[in-house]
């Protein structure tokens, strides 16, 4: 998280982050092989900013998982479908 937001500090056992629109992320293992991530987000930024903020949450979010955003939509969909979600 550091190495992407370039901040980051430890939380109540959470890691907690923030960078561009993110006003806070935070992230923390909420059970085996899934992590749970809470956003509170700023909407009054401009177009780049808020663009910069999607990039470097999808690279958090694929260094974090493994998996790209497009991976990540395509488990998402198939868990829906399952009702698992």
């Amino acid at each position: 998280m550091k190495d992407i937001f370039g901040n980051a500090s430890e939380r109540d056992g959470k890691i907690v982050s923030s960078f561009g629109a993110l006003k806070e992320l935070t992230a923390w293992a909420s059970a085996k092989n899934v992590i749970s991530i809470d956003t509170k987000m700023d909407p009054s930024v401009g177009d780049q900013v808020a663009q910069d903020t999607i990039k470097a949450f999808n690279t958090f979010l694929e260094r974090a998982t493994g998996f790209s955003a497009k991976e990540r939509a395509k488990r998402a969909q198939k868990k829906a479908k399952e009702g698992k979600l």
